[in-house]
């Protein structure tokens, strides 16, 4: 090697080389490829395919060009990379299951949610959506700052104006070197509505602001499953949202129960997730689905699983959220570009940003209208020097040997600038027609205005920010649109309780398991011996069997006749129409479909220990065995429920009642008898106990029909209510205290016209009873409408029954005055007269 070259050669640490190599690399990355700028929520790549469609004029009013042509001229003049990069870049913006509000129109074959891939771009054809043209609107006013491209010859924007929030709205995911970004979408109503409150009070917290933008709204629609990961992303700028298709049990047309999918998480490919879910069927990894059908079409996506007769449908439902995508999670994590460094943003951090750059452009925006203005305003100031002494610059343009000398000889002769001067010089000679004087005097008035105008703008922060406002609320008129995606609140919330009212509803549940709750005041009373107002609808043979009252904060404690326990809070209970059938109970706990619902208790809560030690679970079944648990064993709430009582053979569970311990039991059977004996009679047991005997059967066919608890405070009399619609009140009093295991006292005189004893319940004057028979018609009356009567007599008819229906189930319903002040009045009618057609629906 020459003595040259050796002096050429500069000895480097390879370490210290790579390093430095890798930083640069991983700068690039960060800056110029992965991460989007806070502003205008954009990466380098997007931001240069609208820009470029812009270049093309391709707004949403022109025709879509093809994307080969808007590929080649982002390649060729800001983004020299892969035309596929580009052209996916452009694809994505224009599928709307990608997209919350698509900024590209797409014409063609732009994929699907399945995972198809789009049509080259030779045949697909694309312009800009009207909204994406919020982003670039103002952009050729000095709004925004311009750099060099790859190669100096052009110019291309550092970030767009963005009217649109789009950071937000459409979210974004990128991997850089050392971190990444995952955005989620939200709605644009709500995001405008939160930055406006933000703009009226910067000192706002995060948790008020959340008031507005309530939770990501993703352009799949679904589910987001608990609210706790949503409230950290919005905290701290991550997060993990659950995500949940939306799905309904329904029966198909040959009576088999289906689940049918309408929604499904964001990202999701939905033929992937089909595939592996089969997959998990055939080998038994998932039990109870027969079928797997995809019947999606043009007017949306559906996919129904078929299952077995013997399936719980919602046990099967809970292991495809467990096992398949049904169930997924968006990891929050919100990193952006701020002033070209990466920092990870909660929600007020980005609005900020946003504000903050809204605010610039309308500063520079201002700036560059006002010296529009101010130009325009010294041209007009100009021609009307002219008009002024049009003879004199006639005389003046004539004497001139050139333009130059006539340019000279007007800025002389009437301090004109060269600016102005020129602008009489090329004005044309019908602009000296009074008409047009005219015309020139007015431009000239507005434009002062138009100029005082940017000035007070300019001058006033409260004007600037009024304008973001406006300009927000004009962008919502037009764009805006209802969420999508539902926020369903889980049971790991925490505080829910806070935002939703505490107040009474009517719970119904039907003999065939279906669930709902109305507000109490959609029912009204009527007298006695009235037809009645159709409740549910009785379709298929059902009915409604439950009717009771409860706050929307407390427990419901759910027995079913196989003597299991399952929790459930009443909101949780969909609202429904007084008429509307409800939602089937598998969907909301997982009871077999061998069970059924038999009693609901309503608890305040399972938190406090004075409370469940010192309340009591009394049981009866059919066969007359009564059995006591102290609440406190069914604090612990479990999904799948527990057992509370243990059912012998050809048994079931009938009734259950919460006691503080010290309480009188009183048992009733189908002919006629009652029994009376202290609670302290039945010993406290544990949950898989059978229970003792409450009261002896004459026969086999005999069974009780009910428990009635009382208490000490109790003035209340006894009703009891027939199968053919016969009841009566009778005192307590007349119903002697015995021993526990005994054959009662006569409590009804059953005949073949009262038909069986159906119901047996304590009743006050101020209570209301609702009587509901098998064909679905409903009754409501006062219990002060029926008189006190000795218990072995036959009673009054209470609602008259057409042929071949009889009574369903009798219900107490206790309101307040003043709930009970608001309900409709209606005309009386006298007993035994059936009400009038408009009383019955």
């Amino acid at each position: 090697m020459a003595e040259s070259d050796k002096e050429n050669i500069i000895p480097i640490n390879i370490e210290d080389e790579m390093r430095g190599a890798y930083i640069d690399y991983s700068m690039s990355v960060i800056i110029s490829r992965a991460l989007p700028d806070v502003r205008d929520g954009l990466k380098p790549v997007h931001r240069r395919v609208l820009y470029g469609m812009l270049d093309l004029g391709l707004t949403h009013t022109k025709s879509h060009k093809k994307s080969a042509r808007i590929v080649g001229e982002v390649l060729g003049k800001y983004h020299p990379h892969g035309d596929t990069s580009v052209y996916d870049t452009m694809v994505r913006m224009a599928q709307h299951w990608s997209m919350r509000y698509m900024l590209v129109d797409g014409q063609g074959n732009f994929g699907s949610i399945d995972g198809d891939s789009p049509a080259a771009m030779r045949y697909t054809e694309a312009r800009l959506q009207h909204i994406a043209e919020e982003m670039l609107g103002d952009i050729n006013k000095d709004t925004i700052d311009f750099q060099p491209n790859f190669d100096d010859s052009l110019k291309e924007p550092v970030c767009l104006p963005s009217k649109l929030p789009n950071i937000l709205v459409n979210g974004t995911s990128g991997i850089a070197v050392g971190m990444a970004t995952n955005m989620p979408p939200h709605n644009l109503s709500e995001v405008i509505e939160g930055i406006k409150q933000y703009v009226d009070n910067e000192d706002i917290t995060i948790s008020e602001l959340m008031q507005y933008v309530k939770a990501p709204d993703f352009p799949t629609g679904a589910i987001i499953y608990g609210y706790q990961g949503v409230k950290s992303a919005f905290e701290t700028g991550r997060g993990r949202v659950v995500m949940r298709a939306r799905a309904e049990i329904t029966e198909s047309k040959t009576g088999k129960p289906q689940i049918v999918v309408s929604e499904i998480p964001y990202q999701v490919n939905k033929a992937s997730m089909i595939e592996k879910t089969a997959a998990m069927v055939n080998d038994k990894r998932i039990d109870g689905i027969s079928d797997i059908r995809d019947e999606s079409d043009r007017k949306g996506l559906r996919i129904v699983y078929d299952l077995k007769r013997d399936a719980v449908p919602n046990v099967v439902l809970n292991n495809l959220f467990k096992y398949t995508q049904l169930q997924s999670s968006f990891g929050v994590n919100n990193v952006a570009l701020v002033k070209g460094r990466p920092y990870t943003l909660n929600l007020k951090q980005i609005i900020g940003y946003y504000v903050e750059h809204r605010h610039d452009v309308v500063v520079r925006r201002t700036q560059f209208e006002l010296q529009e203005a101010e130009r325009r305003a010294h041209l007009l100031q100009g021609y009307l020097i002219a008009l002024d002494n049009i003879d004199r610059v006639i005389e003046i343009i004539r004497g001139s040997r050139d333009p130059e000398t006539a340019r000279n000889s007007l800025i002389k002769e009437f301090e004109l600038t060269e600016i102005q001067a020129r602008a009489i010089l090329d004005m044309r000679l019908q602009r000296l027609t009074g008409l047009e004087r005219e015309k020139i005097e007015s431009e000239y008035d507005e434009v002062l205005k138009q100029v005082a105008y940017y000035n007070e703008v300019l001058g006033n922060r409260d004007l600037r920010m009024g304008i973001i406002k406006d300009e927000l609320d004009e962008l919502n008129q037009r764009f805006g649109d209802e969420r999508r995606t539902q926020i369903v609140h889980s049971a790991e919330d925490i505080g829910i309780e806070d935002i939703i009212p505490n107040e009474p509803m009517v719970i119904t549940i039907s003999h065939k398991g279906y669930i709902k709750r109305n507000h109490i005041d959609e029912y009204r009373s009527q007298a006695r011996g009235g037809v009645g107002s159709r409740g549910a609808s009785a379709k298929d043979g059902d009915f409604t069997e439950h009717l009771f009252i409860a706050n929307t904060h407390n427990y419901l404690l759910i027995f079913t006749e196989m003597g299991r326990v399952y929790w459930l809070k009443v909101f949780e209970i969909p609202e429904a129409g007084k008429a509307a059938k409800g939602r089937a109970i598998q969907n909301l706990i997982n009871i077999p479909a061998t069970d059924g619902v038999r009693a609901v208790i309503n608890v305040k809560n399972l938190d406090d220990p004075d409370y469940i030690n010192n309340s009591h679970i009394v049981m009866c079944t059919v066969n007359g065995t009564i059995k006591k648990t102290v609440l406190e064993a069914f604090s612990r709430p479990r999904v799948n429920g527990i057992n509370a009582i243990t059912i012998n053979d050809n048994d079931r569970l009938l009734d259950v009642n919460m006691t503080d311990g010290k309480s009188e039991i009183v048992l009733a059977v189908q002919s006629g008898r009652a029994i009376r004996f202290p609670e302290d009679e039945v010993r406290p047991m544990g949950r898989n106990a059978a229970g003792v005997r409450g009261i002896s059967l004459d026969s086999g066919e005999d069974r009780v029909v009910g428990m009635v608890c009382l208490d000490d405070a109790d003035e209340k009399t006894l009703l009891v209510v027939s199968e053919n619609g016969y009841g009566k009140r009778s005192d307590i009093d007349e119903y002697r205290i015995t021993r526990r295991g005994g054959k009662g006292v006569k409590t009804l005189n059953v005949t073949s016209k009262t038909g069986k004893l159906v119901s047996i319940k304590k009743v006050a004057d101020q209570d209301d009873l609702m009587i509901i028979n098998k064909s679905g018609i409903m009754i409501r009356t006062p219990v002060s409408n029926l008189r006190v009567m000795g218990r072995a007599t036959q009673g009054v008819r209470l609602i008259r029954l057409n042929n071949d229906d009889s009574i369903a189930s009798v219900t107490k319903v206790e309101i307040e005055d003043s709930i009970k002040s608001s309900q409709e009045e209606i005309n009386p009618a006298s007993t035994d007269t059936p009400a009038s057609e408009e009383e019955t629906t």
